[in-house]
């Protein structure tokens, strides 16, 4: 079975050590039942952790890992024992953050999260009337207000859509089936008419929309799909990347149909793009470490000039 790929194996771990932490030695077997992961992947995981610490890399400063008679210990680091302590510039990252998601329709305006955003609030010296403001973007509540509704009664809706992969916008009639969160943000699953297949759209990439009086039926099943990755189709492009070790990330976190080992920990990777922008923003991201092999040789250095270019003027 192949590894998840490494933000969901982080996100894991960083679930289960304060689990471990906070039961003092559970026996492997209720670890591994706990979090559905297999005894030799979790004892893997785990051994990162001898890694895991702060400068100046004493003992003190590292997280102690101890396995032994089938139990399992983290102790932490006397660091992460001390109250967190946020410096002004994080404590309104954090305000700015949680007051975003308090603005989603649905959220509870007096539950938990909203005490804690006054409280922080207040300590950053915000009073009642200069709290923070926070905008979600190019799609307003309403957006996801009218779509979650279309979804709801069946009805189509005209949207005016941002396409990060082309770098263009467009006007699309759709088929709403279904609206939901994943990943930290909202998505839209529905029947586009344009291209006469199913399309998944990011909301905040929704610049408008406009509800339609003609009603659709929606399919008698609705596969539940995997919106924190891209999902290839055979019709977009097919590109070979070389991947110099600091690059490796695209190998985990992007669907590809062929990874090859190469001398000097080079993968060669074969993976289709969803458009040139796309590729264009992936291969500024990797720099010197990603080399086109196979593909428009043009796309890396006409993408750079450009962005060059706008610093010149």
């Amino acid at each position: 079975m192949p590894r998840a790929p490494a933000d969901i194996r982080l996100g894991r771990l960083l679930d289960i050590v304060p689990w471990i932490a906070a039961h003092d030695g559970p026996k492997i077997e209720e670890v591994c039942r706990r979090f559905d992961i297999p005894e030799e992947e979790l004892l893997s995981e785990l051994n990162l952790l001898f890694l895991c610490g702060l400068y100046p890399f004493t003992p003190d400063m590292l997280i102690d890992v101890d396995v032994a008679d089938g139990r399992v210990w983290v102790r932490m680091a006397d660091y992460f024992r001390r109250p967190l302590r946020l410096s002004p510039h994080e404590g309104m990252a954090l305000a700015s953050a949680a007051s975003a998601f308090l603005d989603v329709p649905g959220a509870d305006k007096d539950g938990a999260l909203a005490r804690a955003v006054w409280k922080l609030e207040t300590v950053l010296g915000l009073g009642a009337d200069d709290g923070l403001d926070v905008e979600l973007g190019p799609a307003p509540a309403s957006v996801l207000d009218e779509l979650r509704r279309a979804a709801a009664s069946r009805h189509k809706v005209r949207i005016e859509y941002y396409s990060f992969g082309r770098d263009g916008h467009s006007t699309r009639v759709v088929r709403p089936w279904r609206v939901f969160n994943a990943g930290g943000h909202w998505y839209l699953q529905a029947w586009c008419e344009s291209v006469e297949a199913e399309r998944l759209f990011r909301v905040d990439r929704v610049t408008g929309s406009e509800a339609l009086a003609e009603t659709f039926e929606p399919p008698d099943a609705i596969a539940d799909v995997d919106a924190a990755i891209y999902r290839p189709r055979p019709e977009d492009d097919l590109v070979v990347l070389d991947l110099d070790p600091p690059a490796h990330w695209i190998a985990e976190q992007y669907p590809n149909e062929d990874v090859v080992q190469l001398p000097g920990g080079v993968l060669r990777v074969s993976l289709r793009v969803a458009g040139p922008a796309w590729l264009e923003r992936l291969l500024l991201r990797g720099g010197a470490n990603v080399r086109l092999v196979e593909g428009n040789s043009r796309t890396g250095p006409d993408a750079a000039s450009r962005v060059l270019a706008r610093y010149r003027r």
